[in-house]
C-alpha cells in the first residue's frame, strides 16, 4: 500500500518565533488563506506614516516601541528591522522597498528564476537512489538499544550507565545488499529534545513497543514526533516471546492512535520482535527496504555538499569532532565546511567502526576531524569555497549571536506590574552553574532538564555550557561569576581540582543525569536558610530534690515520656505554665554519669541555669533541628 511521499530533509523547515517578539492583544487577524498582506515602506520610516499603514493610532505604536524600550516621537523614524517585528505583530509583512531599487531588483529576480530552472533540470539528471535513513524510537525499557545491538552485532549494550544510551550517534548496515542508516536515540525522559531532533533528520522511524507493556507515554511522545515530522512508522513489537506479551493489545492501541496495522486493515507495517534472541529481525529490515522503496528516495550526489550534524565532541587527540549525516552531494578529504560559529577543514572522514572513508555520499554517516570548534548537534552545515569564506562566515556568525545577545537582553521594569514583580523577586536566591558535557547533545538536554526546575525560592542560570573536560579557564570563570560546574560523563585537566578548592568552586558531577539533576536541586536548596523547628524529645516529673556540695540541686525524676538527652534543651513547667528554659547540663543515674534515659526509669537532672525546682514540675526535654526548605 503506497505511503505518502516524503518531502527531502532540506524541505522540512521550521522557523522559530524571534525570542524578542512579546505576544500582541492587539494582533491582527491571519487572512483564511493563510498568507500575511504585504505593505510596502521606503525609508526612513516615520512613526506617524508607520502607524498609518498597519492601521493602529500613532499614540498606540509608540506606545509598543516605549513597551520594547525604544523611545520616539510621531515625527521620528525607527529602524527597519524593529518596524519588521512590529509589523508581523499585526499580522502584516514588509517589503521595505530602498529608492532606486526596485527596478533591480526585478532584474535580479528574472535572473535568479531563470538559474533556478537550468539548476532543476540539472538536478532531476544527477539524482540517484539512496539508502533510507531511520530513527529507533520508543521506551527507555522497551529494548531499543538491544536492537540496534542486534542489528550491528556489536555490543555497546553493556557500557551504558544506569540503562540509558547516552548519546546520539548514526551507523550504517548492509541487508540483502542495500544499504541502511541507522540514529539511535536516548529514551530516557531528559533527552527529549534529542529524540525530537532524530526524527526531524530521518526519512522512517522504528518504534519500538514492548509486547508485554505496550504503549507507555515516552511511546506517544515519540511516535508524536514521528507524526509531526511527517515521518512514517514502521512498529516493531519486541519481547514477542516474554510472559505477558500481548500482540493483538499493542495492535488495538495502534488503532486506537491512528496508526492501525496492516493485517488491522490500516496503512502502518509492523512484525512482532525478540531483539534479545534476534527473531524476525530480518523481517523488520524487510519491512523498511520495502517503505523506503515506496517512498522513492533520491538524492544528487553531485550536488552541493549538504548535511546535518548528529552529534559533536571534543576528543583528546583529536580535538572537535562531529557525526554527521550527509543530505546531498559528496563529502570528500580536503572539503571546507561551515556550520553556524565553526567552519572545518575535513582532515580526515571516518565510519561508525573507526575505519577511513575517502567519501561520503548522501544518506551516508560519518565522523568528521577537522572542525574549529564543536558545532551544536541538529546543525546544518554545507560546503563553502575555501578557508577565508569559511573564516569570514563563521566570524559573522558570532558577531550576529552578540548583537542578538544583547537585543535580548532583560528590560528594566516598564510599568506597574514589573516594577512590583522585581521588588518582590529582589531577594530570591540565584544558583548560577556552568554545563559541561562530553558531546554537544547531551550539553542540550542537560540544560533543558535545568531549566526545566520549577522554584519560587531559587532561580536557576546557565551562564555557559560547552563540550569537553573541565579546563581552568572554566573554574576561573565559575569563580568569578560565583557560580558551580554541573559537570556529565567528563573528566577534568590536570590541576583543576586543586584550582576549585582554591577558588570555592563547586564541581556537581555524575555519569548519570537523573542522579545529577537530583544533586542540583540539593545544592539549590542549601542557598535557602533553614527552618528551625522544635522537636519534643520527652519528658520528666520531678519527684525529689537532693543538695548537692557546690550549693545547687538536682532534681530527681521519673522520665514519664520519651527520653532525656544530656546536652538538649529543656522547659520547666510548673502547674502547667512555662517558668525557665535552659540546657541538661548533666544526668544521673545513681551514682553514674549518663548521656540519656528513657521512660520508665528513674535519674537526676541539673539544668545549666536553674535549680529552684519544686516537686510536681515538669522537665520537658527538645532539640532543635535545622530543616531544609523545599523549593
Amino acid at each position: 500500500m503506497p505511503a505518502p511521499m516524503v518531502p527531502p530533509i532540506a524541505a522540512r523547515q521550521h522557523i522559530p518565533a524571534s525570542p524578542n517578539q512579546p505576544p500582541s492583544s492587539a494582533q491582527a487577524p491571519t487572512p483564511a488563506d493563510g498568507k500575511k498582506k504585504v505593505i510596502q515602506v521606503k525609508p526612513p520610516i516615520i512613526v506617524r506614516d508607520f502607524a498609518k499603514s498597519i492601521d493602529v493610532k500613532p499614540f498606540r505604536l509608540i506606545s509598543e516601541l516605549m513597551d520594547m524600550g525604544i523611545f520616539a516621537s510621531m515625527n521620528q523614524s525607527i529602524e527597519e528591522n524593529v518596524a519588521t517585528r512590529i509589523a508581523e505583530r499585526h499580522g502584516f509583512e514588509l517589503d521595505i522597498r530602498h529608492r532606486g531599487e526596485q527596478q533591480q531588483q526585478q532584474l535580479a529576480a528574472a535572473a535568479a528564476k531563470r538559474e533556478m530552472a537550468r539548476q532543476i533540470q540539472d538536478d532531476i539528471k544527477n539524482y540517484v537512489e539512496r539508502p533510507p535513513i531511520v530513527c529507533i524510537l520508543g521506551h527507555v525499557d522497551h529494548g531499543k538499544t538491544t536492537l540496534l545491538d542486534t542489528i550491528r552485532n556489536t555490543n555497546v549494550v553493556a557500557g551504558e550507565a544506569g540503562g540509558i544510551t547516552q548519546h546520539t550517534a548514526a551507523y550504517q548496515v548492509e541487508y540483502n545488499g542495500k544499504k541502511i542508516t541507522f540514529l539511535d536515540t536516548p529514551g530516557h525522559a531528559a533527552f527529549s529534545k534529542m529524540r525530537e531532533r532524530g526524527a526531524n533528520v530521518t526519512d522512517i522511524a522504528i518504534l519500538v513497543v514492548a509486547a508485554d507493556d505496550g504503549f507507555m507515554p515516552q511511546t506517544d511522545e515519540a511516535l508524536a514526533f514521528a507524526q509531526k515530522a511527517g515521518v512514517p512508522v514502521v512498529v516493531a513489537i519486541n519481547k514477542m516471546d516474554s510472559r505477558g506479551a500481548n500482540i493483538d493489545r499493542v495492535k488495538q492501541q495502534m488503532q486506537k492512535r491512528g496508526i492501525a496495522p496492516e493485517d488491522w486493515g490500516g496503512e502502518t507495517l509492523c512484525t512482532p520482535i525478540s531483539a534479545l534472541k534476534n527473531e524476525n529481525i530480518d523481517k523488520l529490515l524487510e519491512l523498511v527496504l520495502l517503505q523506503a522503496e515506496m517512498m522513492e528516495l533520491k538524492a544528487n550526489p553531485k550536488g552541493r555538499v549538504e548535511g546535518v550534524i548528529i552529534e559533536s565532541q571534543i576528543e583528546p587527540g583529536r580535538g572537535a569532532t562531529s557525526t554527521v549525516i550527509v543530505n546531498s552531494g559528496t563529502l570528500k578529504n580536503g572539503d571546507v565546511l561551515i556550520c553556524g560559529e565553526n567552519w572545518c577543514k575535513v582532515r580526515a572522514l571516518l565510519d561508525d567502526k573507526n575505519k577511513r572513508l575517502d567519501k561520503a555520499p548522501p544518506s551516508t554517516p560519518a565522523v568528521v576531524m577537522g572542525w574549529s570548534g564543536a558545532p551544536e548537534a541538529g546543525d546544518e552545515f554545507k560546503k563553502v569555497e575555501n578557508d577565508r569564506t569559511a573564516r569570514r562566515m563563521a566570524e559573522e556568525a558570532v558577531q550576529e549571536r552578540k548583537k542578538l545577545a544583547a537585543q535580548e537582553m532583560a528590560p528594566k521594569p516598564t510599568n506597574l506590574e514589573e516594577l512590583m514583580a522585581a521588588i518582590e523577586n529582589k531577594d530570591q536566591k540565584v544558583f548560577k552553574c556552568i554545563v559541561k558535557s562530553d558531546v554537544s547533545g547531551t550539553v542540550e538536554a542537560l540544560v533543558a532538564c535545568l531549566k526545566d526546575i520549577k522554584s519560587d525560592k531559587v532561580s536557576l542560570e546557565v551562564i555557559g555550557h560547552g563540550v569537553g573536560q573541565i579546563t581552568k579557564n572554566d573554574v576561573d570563570f565559575a569563580a568569578t561569576a560565583g557560580a558551580s560546574i554541573v559537570a556529565f560523563n567528563v573528566k577534568q585537566e590536570n590541576g583543576v581540582a586543586g584550582a576549585a578548592k582554591h577558588k570555592g568552586v563547586e564541581f556537581i558531577t555524575h555519569n548519570i543525569i537523573y542522579e545529577l539533576i537530583n544533586q542540583v536541586r540539593d545544592a539549590m536548596k542549601n542557598l535557602l536558610d533553614p527552618e528551625l523547628r522544635e522537636n519534643k524529645l520527652g519528658a520528666a516529673e520531678v519527684r525529689a530534690l537532693f543538695n548537692i556540695a557546690k550549693g545547687g540541686k538536682v532534681a530527681g525524676c521519673m522520665v514519664t515520656e520519651g527520653i532525656i538527652k544530656r546536652d538538649k534543651f529543656a522547659r520547666v513547667f510548673r502547674k502547667g505554665k512555662e517558668i525557665s528554659k535552659g540546657r541538661i547540663s548533666e544526668i544521673k543515674r545513681f551514682k553514674d554519669d549518663v548521656t540519656e534515659v528513657r521512660a520508665g526509669y528513674e535519674c537526676g537532672i541539673t539544668l545549666n541555669n536553674f535549680a529552684d525546682f519544686e516537686p510536681s514540675d515538669i522537665i520537658e526535654c527538645f532539640e532543635i533541628l535545622e530543616i531544609r526548605p523545599d523549593l
